[in-house]
């Protein structure tokens, strides 16, 4: 089975970049909106996670809320002392789904996060 490379990936890596022809047709649901709040069923520690998750990671939108309840539970357990070998493995594996180990955050672009304009660029367009 082929993996396809999701678009916005492909985007943040400047792999559409590198090959075109590739992504040019390639459509993707949009975000319904923003993360959002906690979901009630979370316990407090839980909450406390989610709201640490949607500071640190800014590109998390409502499509993301179940992995990230996953991960707050996780995190939850790892900062009560509790958190066994599996929690900790399933941890690792929520954040780098989320974008949010040093190998992948080096991958997300935010919109807004270009350089700033070279002032040359105008001679040479």
């Amino acid at each position: 089975m082929t993996r396809r490379t999701p678009l916005a990936k492909a985007i943040a890596t400047g792999r559409v970049l590198h090959d075109p022809k590739r992504f040019a047709n390639r459509k993707e649901p949009e975000s319904t909106g923003p993360l959002g709040p906690p979901p009630a069923w979370l316990k407090e520690p839980a909450a406390d996670a989610w709201e640490s998750f949607a500071d640190e990671l800014p590109w998390l939108n409502r499509s993301h809320r179940c992995i990230v309840g996953i991960a707050s539970t996780a995190r939850a357990e790892l900062a009560a002392g509790c958190a066994d070998t599996r929690m900790l493995n399933l941890l690792r594996q929520c954040l780098g789904q989320l974008g949010a180990t040093p190998a992948d955050s080096s991958k997300v672009t935010l919109p807004g996060e270009e350089s700033p304009e070279d002032p040359s660029d105008k001679y040479f367009a």
